[in-house]
C-alpha cells in the first residue's frame, strides 16, 4: 500500500464541484489546504458563498471522493470562512470557463 499524497488527494478534488458553477473546486480556489497523517486526510475549504445551501452536500461528497483515494482510510472537512472567496481566487482556466475574462 503506498503512501497518501498531497496530489492524488487534489487530482480526486477536481473531480468535485459546487452544483451550480461548472468548475472543480480546485479550479474555483475554494481549497486552501490539504493534511495528511498516516492514512487520514483533512481538506480545508470554503465556499463561494456564506449562505451557500448547498454546504452540507459540497462537504460530504468532498469527503467521500477523498476517502476513495488509494490508502486513504478516512478524511474530514472543515469548511472555513476566512479568508473569505473571491473571483480572484480562481485559476486562469476557470476564469476562461466562466466567461471571466476578457
Amino acid at each position: 500500500m503506498s503512501a497518501v499524497t498531497e496530489e492524488h488527494v487534489y487530482e480526486a478534488l477536481k473531480e468535485c464541484y459546487d452544483p451550480e458553477i461548472p468548475v472543480d473546486i480546485v479550479n474555483l480556489g475554494l481549497v486552501y489546504g490539504v493534511t495528511i497523517v498516516d492514512d487520514w486526510v483533512g481538506v480545508k475549504m470554503t465556499l463561494t458563498a456564506p449562505g451557500c445551501p448547498m454546504s452540507n452536500m459540497i462537504s460530504q461528497m468532498v469527503k467521500e471522493r477523498v476517502k476513495r483515494v488509494p490508502s486513504v482510510g478516512d478524511a474530514d472537512v472543515r469548511i472555513v470562512w476566512e479568508p473569505a472567496w473571491n473571483p480572484s481566487m480562481m485559476t486562469e482556466d476557470a476564469k476562461k470557463k466562466l466567461g471571466w475574462n476578457k
